[in-house]
């Protein structure tokens, strides 16, 4: 391993042998002839990457695609089949809720047993019990019996141990999802923290939190990578890959037939930006249109961008155009009133199509969006093949932090619950946004009056 490289995987293979009856395990052990009874099964094949220091990795997956198998051999807690996993640096893991602590012992007990498997000596961990304790927060349980823990205490207690045994590799497997939001909080503004110095993997399902955590990421499927590189780029793939799933092989990739993989084999490698609260007011119309003008684009809108769905809608235009003037903007300021323009194309008759949007930032995080079916109270409408209409979202910017953003464009059939993806628009329209006022976070808040004077 190069001196910057933390961990190092090289061919890594982790088979099981897999039994159809308990008594076979027994006849092949000794039958005479050697007698194969078992089938291999490969939750690992041939898995290969580096992480280097200060980088965080993203892993996701489906359920059984190998994710808590791999993690386990990093941490070393599983031997792998062939292969390798090199680690330099202490590894403190989160993995299945519970793992190191004995049920019938104590909270304050099992800080200690867990400490102790973290390298922790009996001294450091008193020295750190307080600040353990603290962070944990769940009082006079400390001296309860773990098996009367609920699962948000089990994860309170696990963390705060991790977060205390000075680690220089944070493994953490979906552990956070059964939080609580104030301590998952807690959790992320340490994490964040700890990124600074150390090297965090990350598994979850959920992509906000992967884009927002990890600079990469890597998709898992049947044991294999299908697809490695920026946190963003695999997100937008896994996306597309769960909707082809549910309905079906994206139009995008039969009809135009186009490689949608760059030539590093990272999808979207070079694309724009990414998604999520709601700033949108009610001023919206979901119109028939049959004239638009075709006026010149500053923010270019790029039709044979990254994109997948059904394909009964074909998008056509994205513009962001100043309320009073209707003209295309060339950047955004903060506050100011602002127009969406979603223009569409049915290619097959419509019932109540959705056409909604998000913003996101550079590094895939939702900031907001909205869409027809949320805000749009007339709901009521078709469209026959060949037709044309549009929404137009008038809403004001939020402050958003110097930079570049994007513009997300999803259309469907149906209900937010149960509907046809028929157009996924990964960064249809790229952003610049400037700074109207200091602000602070990923998205500020226009001050109407700041006043600071002496009380009596």
């Amino acid at each position: 391993m190069s001196e910057d490289v933390v961990i190092s995987v090289r061919n890594l293979t982790k088979t099981y042998n897999l039994y159809d009856r308990h008594g076979d395990r027994v006849k092949e052990t000794f039958h005479p002839f050697r007698k194969k009874y078992h089938r291999p099964f490969n939750a690992l094949s041939d898995i290969s990457f580096d992480v280097s220091k200060r980088e965080s990795l993203g892993i996701i997956g489906r359920n059984g695609s190998g994710k808590s198998t791999l993690l386990q051999v990093i941490c070393g807690i599983l031997q792998p089949t062939s292969g390798t996993a090199g680690i330099k640096g202490k590894v403190s893991a989160l993995l299945e809720l519970g793992t190191g602590f004995n049920p019938e012992f104590t909270g304050r007990q099992n800080v200690y047993i867990n400490a102790r498997i973290l390298g922790l000596t009996e001294k450091e961990t008193t020295d750190r019990l307080d600040d353990i304790l603290a962070f944990a927060d769940i009082g006079d349980f400390i001296d309860q019996q773990v098996k009367t823990y609920s699962s948000g205490m089990m994860i309170r207690l696990a963390f705060s141990v991790i977060a205390h045994v000075d680690a220089d590799i944070l493994v953490i497997d979906e552990a956070l999802a059964v939080g609580d939001v104030f301590f998952v909080q807690k959790c992320m503004r340490w994490i964040r923290e700890f990124e600074e110095r150390g090297v965090l993997i990350f598994v979850t399902h959920d992509l906000g939190a992967l884009t927002s955590l990890c600079k990469r990421a890597i998709w898992l499927d049947e044991g294999r990578i299908v697809r490695h590189g920026p946190a963003k780029t695999v997100a937008e793939s896994y996306l597309e890959a769960f909707y082809e799933d549910q309905q079906g092989v994206s139009a995008s990739d039969t009809e135009t037939g186009e490689e949608l993989t760059g030539g590093n084999g990272e999808r979207g490698a070079g694309k724009g930006k990414v998604p999520q609260v709601r700033y949108v007011d009610q001023r919206l119309k979901f119109l028939n249109h049959t004239q638009y003008r075709n006026d010149v684009r500053i923010f270019r809108f790029a039709p044979k961008g990254d994109h997948f769905g059904k394909g009964g809608v074909k998008v056509t235009e994205v513009e962001l155009r100043d309320i009073e003037s209707n003209s295309p903007l060339s950047h955004v300021v903060g506050g100011e009133l602002v127009r969406l323009f979603v223009k569409c194309k049915a290619e097959k008759p419509l019932t109540n199509p959705i056409i909604g949007f998000y913003c996101r930032n550079n590094h895939g995080q939702e900031l907001f969006g909205d869409n027809t079916y949320l805000t749009y109270k007339e709901r009521a409408a078709m469209f026959s093949r060949g037709e044309t209409f549009y929404a137009a979202f008038t809403f004001q910017m939020p402050v958003l932090l110097a930079g570049d953003y994007s513009i997300t464009i999803a259309v469907a059939e149906g209900t937010p619950d149960d509907h046809i993806m028929h157009c996924w628009f990964h960064d249809a329209l790229i952003l610049k946004s400037f700074n109207s006022s200091v602000s602070q976070g990923l998205i500020g808040i226009p001050m109407i009056h700041i006043e600071i004077n002496r009380s009596d």
